[in-house]
């Protein structure tokens, strides 16, 4: 149970309740609880949206920032982000069954070794909070990513962090939905 209130449109603050709505009509007819949480922090809620808007548009491709999402929040141990990007990946991306299971499960990526090294650097990202080092930033250039796919990793662990922090923070519950899903 959270601790902290998840909104519905009827409850939440005025300056959200239209976006509430556009969330609860994307997503098939549900308001994802990690929107009903950050609806209690408006400026969050619009963060949230814009870095997430500005995420997709990225160098990275839908699989690799997806390899970003799941890798961040399995280290980070969000649940609710685990879920929720599973599901968008098997959904959406349609992601390899042997991969999700490698992300969801910190293993290697051993048929993948490119978004194995994606993985690992985004770990070395949130474990050295940016300081990767020689070695682990050259791996991650010559597995044939650039320097602006290292800084859109960083982009992508920020947008994680704002979830996955604020997940944890209030523990809030999957949604009925996403429960298929969690690990």
């Amino acid at each position: 149970m959270s601790q902290f209130t998840i909104h519905t449109i009827e409850t939440a603050p005025e300056e959200v309740k239209d976006v509430l709505r556009t969330v609860k009509e994307d997503n098939g007819g549900y308001i994802p609880n990690l929107i009903g949480l950050l609806a209690n922090a408006p400026t969050a809620l619009e963060t949230y949206r814009t870095v997430g808007a500005i995420n997709r548009r990225n160098s990275l491709t839908p699989t690799e920032r997806e390899v970003v999402q799941i890798t961040a929040a399995v280290t980070n141990d969000c649940a609710f982000c685990v879920a929720g990007h599973t599901a968008f990946s098997i959904k959406q991306i349609q992601m390899a069954p042997n991969l999700l299971e490698a992300l969801r499960n910190a293993t290697p990526i051993d048929d993948d070794p490119k978004l194995d090294t994606l993985a690992k650097f985004t770990i070395a990202v949130m474990n050295t909070k940016g300081r990767v080092g020689d070695e682990a930033l050259a791996d991650f250039l010559e597995a044939g990513y650039t320097q602006q796919n290292a800084l859109d990793v960083v982009l992508g662990v920020s947008l994680a962090t704002l979830c996955n922090y604020a997940n944890n923070l209030a523990s809030t519950p999957i949604n009925d939905e996403l429960k298929q899903y969690a690990k």
